[in-house]
């Protein structure tokens, strides 16, 4: 049985050079936690992981919309939301979307309608995102400096199902100010990189 940590296997899957003499930066935002690591050599040189990923996301926006408007919605509409009209950053696309959203007042048990906003749901993700930045924050300070070139070099490089949050690269692009880029295809990066992973160590093992 190997081990590999979820940050490594994105790395692979996403095709950066995890086992070369650089420095690789990965932020994994998957449904229960985001994990950043550095990697070089093979080996996460740092690492950061925060319970605050895609689930938490979409119990932000059912908290926020119960304070806000009185309505209680389920994770499920709560993630359609999300999906429709959801940004980690103000974009200019976005300005103006609203959409509507059935739920159950939480005065009355009565079926309420209500109108939400493309800035509702930025505000209502602002805390759970704050906790993501952070992890980022904590992993650039106590990479050494001789790695931290490579990383503005190289930029960041965001997978997981989180990541695909509209906005997601330019907010981490404006609160670390390094190039941040998303893997072709974030969901299935880390099972990707798993795969190659096993077949190297078969490989190796002449399995």
């Amino acid at each position: 049985v190997e081990l590999i940590l979820e940050p490594i296997a994105a790395a692979i899957g996403a095709g950066l050079p995890t086992g070369e003499p650089v420095a690789s930066m990965v932020l994994d935002i998957g449904g229960g936690t985001s994990e950043t690591a550095v990697i070089s050599y093979g080996d996460p040189i740092v690492a950061d992981s925060v319970r605050v990923a895609g689930d938490k996301f979409d119990a932000a926006i059912v908290s926020y919309l119960r304070k806000k408007y009185g309505v209680l919605i389920g994770e499920r509409t709560a993630e359609d939301v999300k999906l429709q009209i959801g940004s980690a950053y103000p974009l200019e696309e976005l300005g103006s979307v609203s959409m509507e959203v059935r739920g159950r007042s939480a005065a009355d048990g009565q079926p309420k309608n209500i109108t939400v906003t493309a800035e509702d749901v930025r505000e209502a993700l602002l805390v759970p995102l704050k906790a993501v930045f952070e992890s980022v924050h904590r992993v650039l300070e106590r990479t050494p400096p001789e790695l931290s070139a490579d990383i503005l070099d190289r930029g960041i490089m965001l997978t997981g199902g989180g990541s695909m949050l509209r906005g997601m690269e330019e907010l981490i692009e404006e609160k670390t100010g390094i190039n941040t880029m998303t893997a072709d295809d974030p969901m299935k990066v880390v099972a990707i990189g798993t795969g190659e992973y096993v077949e190297f160590m078969g490989d190796r093992k002449g399995i």
